[in-house]
């Protein structure tokens, strides 16, 4: 009895301790939780259960417990009781964690969709792909490379993947649970999602790349010769700390923040524009702010990323989630199926043009996919790179969105395909060269 008395004292001062250590992370552990489930179910369709087991079984993650609220549609996570968070979902505009900003009441707007039903076949329409066997595609080799994706599922943790050649869907692959239909979050991927909103209203005329950065609060200092084109390639000199395992700059904007547009805007500058290249969601959250500028109402703002772009190209199952303030979280909360993010991984295959319209100039592409200083070949505008051979058997010329956790879609002109790949793992568990090198080596 005694020594059963000392173990049980031992686990709750080792409780204690680790409780008392990670208290300050208490709030963003259950908020990510909360955010996460809530999005999943009431977006994704997924089941409570699946998120629990899968999405949030990362570490720390793991130990918050979440219940659903079907009849407000919301999800609260606890971390041992301690810390509730609560994310609602808003049809629309996707879950958002609430704090004492939030007024249910105070953002009615939704954002206008059109999504005409076509007969064109997938990816350029709503209709079935084509079942077309291309003569110059090694299929063999294909299946090699789709293998290579799934075959080690405890590490690996593919869930989708599809291969786009030429305009036309040669091979997909879904682990159970998730079909072509799905949505699946992009994370990081909604960067370039939001960047290309820019090369849109570039195309039209509004705005250039290399106009300053419309923010009142700079024009008196160091910050006024901050550049739009300085704010996409991450090279602002801004202070931000992007680190994911604490409390951070970008923590406390995506789990604490009502306004995700401001935490970059106030920052200071730590090094004139282009002399390095940090990496900041946050600089991204101030570009989705910077958009909404540029439009006389809150709706229009709402509307124009799907109106000018995304149902452009027939990305129905594609949502993305708001702030509390009613601002797109263009660094992280994007949602789409696997097909969907296809297609807008053709749509910049193809330069821009979608169906014979052009949404964004061709230069466009040349402009996202030139290497930015200091960043080593690895990022051009919102979109990552391989100009310096980080991938040395797959061509210079791919770029790629990608997002945590291993959301990628590749593109590479030179072969003319698109890859996409989802999962809760990446590298080094899933290995970007092997696989892709083993599809590039399936056409000529």
């Amino acid at each position: 009895m005694k020594l059963l008395k000392r173990v049980l004292l031992l686990l709750v001062v080792i409780i204690g301790v680790v409780v008392y250590l990670n208290y300050p992370k208490l709030n963003i552990i259950s908020g990510y939780a909360a955010k996460n489930v809530a999005s999943g179910v009431f977006l994704a369709h997924r089941s409570a259960a699946s998120m629990n087991q899968y999405d949030n079984s990362a570490p720390l993650i793991e130990i918050a417990s979440t219940e659903i609220d079907e009849s407000e549609q919301s999800a609260s996570s606890t971390v041992y009781g301690m810390m509730e968070r609560t994310a609602v979902y808003r049809d629309g505009l996707g879950a958002v964690l609430i704090n004492d900003d939030y007024d249910p009441k105070a953002l009615t707007i939704r954002p206008q969709r059109n999504q005409p039903v076509d007969t064109i076949p997938y990816p350029y329409g709503q209709a079935a792909p084509l079942d077309t066997v291309l003569a110059d595609v090694d299929m063999d080799q294909i299946n090699k490379a789709i293998a290579m994706a799934f075959a080690e599922p405890e590490t690996q943790k593919t869930r989708t993947f599809l291969i786009l050649y030429k305009g036309h869907l040669i091979a997909e692959k879904y682990i159970d649970g998730f079909d072509k239909d799905t949505p699946i979050l992009g994370w990081s991927m909604t960067k370039s999602v939001l960047a290309t909103c820019y090369g849109v209203l570039e195309h039209q005329g509004k705005l250039e790349m290399d106009w300053p950065a419309p923010i009142p609060e700079w024009k008196d200092d160091e910050r006024k010769n901050i550049t739009l084109n300085h704010l996409l390639r991450m090279q602002s000199g801004l202070a931000w700390d992007e680190d994911y395992t604490g409390i951070s700059d970008v923590t406390r904007m995506l789990f604490l923040d009502s306004d995700m547009t401001q935490a970059q805007r106030d920052k200071k500058a730590i090094a004139k524009p282009t002399e390095v290249w940090n990496y900041s969601s946050g600089t991204t959250n101030l570009l989705s702010g910077i958009l909404k500028q540029q439009f006389r109402s809150h709706q229009e703002y709402l509307d124009f990323p799907y109106s000018a772009l995304i149902d452009k190209i027939g990305m129905y199952s594609m949502v993305m989630e708001a702030d509390i303030a009613g601002n797109y979280v263009g660094s992280s909360y994007a949602w789409a199926s696997t097909r969907d993010w296809a297609r807008f991984g053709q749509l910049h295959l193809d330069k821009g043009n979608w169906n014979g319209e052009q949404l964004f100039d061709a230069s466009w592409i040349d402009y996202i996919t030139t290497p930015t200083a200091n960043s080593n070949g690895t990022y051009g505008a919102h979109f990552w790179l391989n100009a310096e051979g980080k991938y040395p058997d797959v061509p210079r010329d791919m770029f790629s969105c990608n997002g945590f956790e291993g959301q990628h879609v590749f593109m590479i002109p030179s072969k003319d395909l698109v890859v996409v790949r989802t999962g809760l793992a990446e590298e080094p568990y899933f290995d970007v060269n092997g696989v892709l090198s083993n599809i590039v080596k399936a056409v000529p």
